[in-house]
C-alpha cells in the first residue's frame, strides 16, 4: 500500500544495489526499497536473484530489459528518451493516413509524399488516373503512385496499401466483400470515383486542408440477374432475384461485373413476381 509502482527484476549480470539509478524499458527511477523472493529486503542483489523493486516512475511491460546508469539525471533522460522513441513508433504503426487527416499529416511533417494505389476498370484509366495524380503538388509534396493496375479492390491491394500507408483510389471498380471488411479491420482509406477530375479534385482539397466531409453511402440490398429479356419498344430487362435487404422503385442501382462497375444510374420500373 502507497508504494507506486511495483516492478519484479531478475538480475543477469553485475550487482543491483537499492539507491541505484535504473532505467527498465520505457520507465526510469531510482531503486527505493529491494525485496527479495522470501519478500524480505534487501540492500544489494547480484546475478540469477529476482527482485521486487519500488522507485520507478511508471510500471515497465513484461520482458523488459533494465540498465544501471551513473546518475539520476542521466537515467531519466534515457528514460524520457526511450518512452518518446516508443511513442513515435506507436502512432506511426497505428495511424493510417486518410483523406480527412492527410493535411495535418503533411502540415506536421510527418509525410513527404502522398502514396496511392489505383485500382480501375480498364487499363487506360488507370494510366490516366495515375499520370494525373502524379501531376498534383501542394507546397513540394507529391503524389506517389505504389501501384497500378486493372481489376477490382482485392484483399492484396488493402494489404499493399496498410504496409505502405497508402490510399487506394478506384475509378469504376469496387473492392470485393473480404477487401471491405479488411480495410475496415486496418483501417485503410478507400476512395471510390466515375470521373476522373473529381478523383483529382478530392486528393488536392484534403492535401490543402479543404476536404469536404464525406457523404457515406447507404447499401440497402443486393440482387442477382438471373436472365435478361429483350421487350420491343422497351429495350432489356433484367430479371433478378434479392439476395440481401431490399429494393425500391426509386433505387439508385450499380450493376458490378466481377467488381467492375458496367452500369449506374436510377431503376426506371420495379415489378415484383411470386415465386
Amino acid at each position: 500500500k502507497g508504494k507506486g509502482p511495483v516492478a519484479t527484476l531478475l538480475v543477469q549480470q553485475g550487482t543491483l544495489h537499492v539507491g541505484d539509478p535504473i532505467v527498465v524499458g520505457n520507465t526510469y527511477g531510482r531503486v527505493r526499497v529491494m525485496t527479495n523472493d522470501m519478500g524480505r529486503r534487501d540492500k544489494e542483489a547480484g546475478p540469477a536473484t529476482p527482485v521486487e523493486i519500488t522507485g520507478l516512475n511508471d510500471v515497465p511491460q513484461a520482458g523488459d530489459r533494465f540498465v544501471v546508469f551513473e546518475d539520476e539525471k542521466t537515467a531519466r533522460q534515457a528514460g524520457e528518451e526511450r518512452a518518446k522513441r516508443a511513442l513515435l513508433e506507436q502512432r506511426s504503426a497505428s495511424s493510417r493516413v486518410t483523406l480527412d487527416n492527410l493535411f495535418e499529416s503533411l502540415k506536421e511533417g510527418e509525410l513527404k509524399e502522398v502514396n496511392i494505389i489505383v485500382k480501375a476498370d480498364v487499363q487506360g484509366s488507370a494510366e490516366a488516373v495515375s499520370a494525373s495524380l502524379q501531376k498534383i503538388d501542394v507546397e513540394g509534396v507529391r503524389v506517389k503512385i505504389v501501384h497500378a493496375a486493372v481489376g477490382a479492390i482485392n484483399e492484396s491491394d488493402v494489404t499493399l496499401a496498410a504496409a505502405s500507408n497508402a490510399i487506394i483510389i478506384g475509378f469504376n471498380v469496387r473492392p470485393t466483400p473480404q477487401a471491405k471488411q479488411q480495410a475496415e479491420q486496418e483501417e485503410v482509406d478507400i476512395r471510390l470515383h466515375r470521373i476522373i477530375y473529381k478523383a483529382l479534385e478530392e486528393i488536392e482539397t484534403a492535401m490543402k486542408g479543404l476536404l469536404d466531409p464525406e457523404l457515406e453511402e447507404k447499401i440497402t440490398g443486393q440482387m442477382t440477374v438471373r436472365e435478361l429479356y429483350k421487350v420491343s419498344k422497351v429495350g432489356t430487362i433484367a430479371g433478378c432475384y434479392v439476395t440481401e435487404g431490399f429494393i425500391r422503385r426509386d433505387s439508385g442501382v450499380r450493376v458490378i461485373r466481377d467488381g467492375i462497375v458496367i452500369y449506374e444510374g436510377k431503376l426506371a420500373s420495379l415489378k415484383r413476381f411470386k415465386d
